[in-house]
């Protein structure tokens, strides 16, 4: 087996049979692809099924000498990680030369939050006047009332919205499917979008089942929704760089910050690993290390 011809099943295996998005599809090939690109220049001729633990190390130094954040190297090797999987799975390889390599340790970014003060701040700048005002204003409460992607909010379906329960149906990463509770100020916000703004739009054949529409009544785009947000951010003149991830961000440290347990979150944020909700404890801690220093006689 050639690179060529390897890299092709793992990206039908990772599109067909994991079914995941074009996007990690393409994230996965690509950082496979590094590894070919560093036998090509580094000229050694090593095959897919030949590639050996002591390549990898020499893989792994020349990618640091490249100046890639530590960050960019572990994800990088999760997606040759992925690609040897696929291999022993099909049976092509009956070792891992990948078993015996570790991720460089990660320092992990604390995200950007916003306070509740700064969160009212924003809804309050929306000019709710205006038929675009109006949907953003229905966009932004359903963003932090559910700590959606903005891939999710984007694709929410009116189908999938069950205002009498509170919940809405999200389709996230790898189209896994999630109920995830929807407070009654982003339920009342998109019923007045509804009934206001939607109803009298002409909708594209084919984008009747979405909640958020543009003015020519298609899907939005995510650009579209990190444009409105930066806009807005100008608009309240705001120091901090916020995106759409700013409100998911947000919504998780809330619910921690007032005691909401660590599992139930990371259910309606649809992390798989427990360990990546954990870094919404951040100010949870910082709030304890507080009190300590503030009120411990040996502190």
């Amino acid at each position: 087996m050639n690179w060529s011809l390897g890299l092709k099943q793992f990206q039908e295996y990772l599109q067909i049979e994991k079914s995941l998005s074009g996007n990690s599809v393409e994230a996965y090939v690509r950082d496979a692809k590094k590894l070919v690109q560093y036998f090509e220049i580094t000229q050694q001729k090593v095959g897919p099924l030949e590639v050996q633990p002591i390549h990898l190390h020499g893989f792994l130094e020349w990618i640091n000498a490249l100046g890639m954040t530590s960050h960019s190297q572990a994800r990088t090797l999760s997606g040759i990680r992925a690609f040897y999987k696929f291999l022993i799975m099909e049976d092509l390889l009956h070792a891992d030369p990948m078993e015996t390599i570790e991720a460089p340790k990660l320092q992990r970014k604390l995200p950007d939050t916003l306070s509740y003060d700064e969160i009212v701040m924003l809804f309050e700048a929306v000019d709710v006047s205006t038929p675009e005002g109006t949907r953003n204003k229905a966009m932004l409460e359903t963003l932090y009332s559910s700590g959606l992607r903005v891939s999710e909010l984007i694709e929410l379906k009116l189908s999938n919205l069950y205002e009498d329960l509170g919940f809405v149906r999200v389709t996230g990463k790898g189209n896994k499917e999630r109920l995830v509770p929807i407070g009654r100020d982003a339920l009342k916000y998109i019923r007045l979008y509804i009934e206001g703004v939607r109803r009298h739009q002409t909708i594209k054949k084919g984008q009747e089942d979405f909640i958020f529409l543009n003015r020519r009544g298609s899907s939005l785009t995510r650009v579209m929704v990190f444009n409105i947000i930066k806009d807005l951010s100008a608009k309240v003149g705001m120091q901090k760089s916020i995106s759409p991830h700013t409100f998911r961000h947000s919504f998780a440290t809330h619910l921690i910050e007032g005691g909401a347990d660590l599992r139930a979150v990371q259910e309606m944020l649809g992390h798989e690993s427990i360990t990546t909700t954990e870094i919404y404890t951040h100010l949870d801690r910082d709030y304890l290390k507080q009190v300590i220093h503030e009120f411990h006689p040996r502190s």
